[in-house]
């Protein structure tokens, strides 16, 4: 066991030894947030074997995934067991999984809670998503023994499994006001994790805030691979690659498409595979979190107004939910960069 970061040189042995990864941040479209999509009257295999077989044709070869600490705190052996049906549903379709430990993003402004979801808001971005472990829990150092018994635990579950690439511990520390007060917790999180003695690397988004140093010293101090989001246009993306390519790392970019801001497949995709970095578009199929609506129909002080923001334009997500592709030329360009899957397996030719 070991709880020492990879070696420059073992992380590059390891990003060598994959294609090169091209994949979503994926929620079934039956879900309204991480809750649902793991608690066992909700989880839906059905919809994810549905629509795991589109990423698969539409080019993907792996997928973003988060979990919630309350459902492995209220039901530890079913979220296991659920967690191995999920990656043999995407393994089926030659999808690799990486799995989010924490994150504090917050739409709802709620703590997460166990039992039924609440019906997302009408015309509203991602109104049901809730934090994971939730606020209150990530600065109470009196549930950290819980917490590091999640983590241990799911990684010990999988610290060998090749279904899992990589194991993500925090999900942008410090959004939704919470600024610096989760950093103790990514710092303690990459312990955990390391504790299990995954074969597997580890990271934690830096630069998704380039105001937060900390945030980012932490990042990239701590994680195998540097990764990081990116909503922002061509010019400005290159010169983020610029400043993280000097970490001499693999770069994943876990985030990214947002096409009201000038962030696209057509722009983006062609430098991430010129710069070969790793790239997993925010959304797929549009459903409950309705992330086809800018930041700005968000609910909470999350929402960044711009005036007169294009709600007709989709922000994220790729495919409706009938697997009809929103944009059929986005779908083209990923089988075309990445040489797999076959945008004519899909359902239709969808619609702007």
């Amino acid at each position: 066991m070991t709880t020492e970061r990879w070696s420059t040189e073992e992380a590059w042995d390891w990003y060598d030894e994959q294609d090169w990864i091209v994949g979503c941040n994926y929620l079934p479209s039956t879900a309204v947030n991480p809750t649902e999509m793991w608690l066992a009257n909700s989880f839906d295999p059905e919809t994810i074997d549905r629509e795991l077989a589109w990423a698969s044709v539409a080019g993907m070869n792996s997928l973003r995934v988060f979990l919630q600490y309350i459902v492995w705190e209220d039901d530890p052996e079913g979220l296991k067991e659920r967690m191995d049906e999920f990656l043999s549903i995407a393994d089926r379709h030659g999808l690799s999984t990486m799995f989010v430990f924490f994150d504090d993003v917050a739409f709802s402004g709620d703590e997460p809670y166990l039992g039924p979801q609440k019906e997302p808001l009408p015309n509203t971005h991602n109104s049901q998503w809730t934090p994971s472990p939730g606020h209150e829990r990530a600065v109470d150092r009196s549930t950290w023994p819980q917490l590091a018994d999640y983590v241990r635990d799911i990684v010990g579950e999988f610290r060998d499994d090749e279904r899992v690439i990589i194991w993500d511990v925090y999900n942008e520390p410090g959004n939704s006001d919470m600024d610096q007060q989760t950093l103790p917790l990514l710092r303690e999180s990459f312990d955990w994790v390391r504790e299990a003695d995954p074969t597997q690397p580890v990271t934690a988004g830096v630069n998704w805030d380039p105001n937060r140093e900390k945030q980012n010293q932490i990042g990239s101090e701590h994680a195998d691979v540097i990764s990081f989001h990116d909503y922002s246009d061509l010019e400005f993306t290159k010169e983020r690659l610029e400043e993280l390519e000097a970490y001499d790392r693999p770069l994943l970019c876990t985030e990214w498409l947002a096409r009201t801001r000038d962030n696209h497949v057509r722009t983006h995709l062609p430098l991430y595979k010129d710069r070969e970095v790793g790239c997993y578009t925010w959304g797929f199929v549009n459903g409950k979190i309705q992330t086809n609506l800018p930041w700005s129909t968000a609910q909470t002080s999350i929402a960044e107004a711009i005036e007169d923001e294009d709600t007709d334009t989709w922000f994220h997500d790729l495919l409706h939910d009938d697997g009809t592709p929103y944009r059929p030329e986005e779908i083209e360009q990923l089988t075309e960069y990445t040489g797999r899957g076959d945008p004519a397996a899909l359902p239709g030719d969808g619609n702007d």
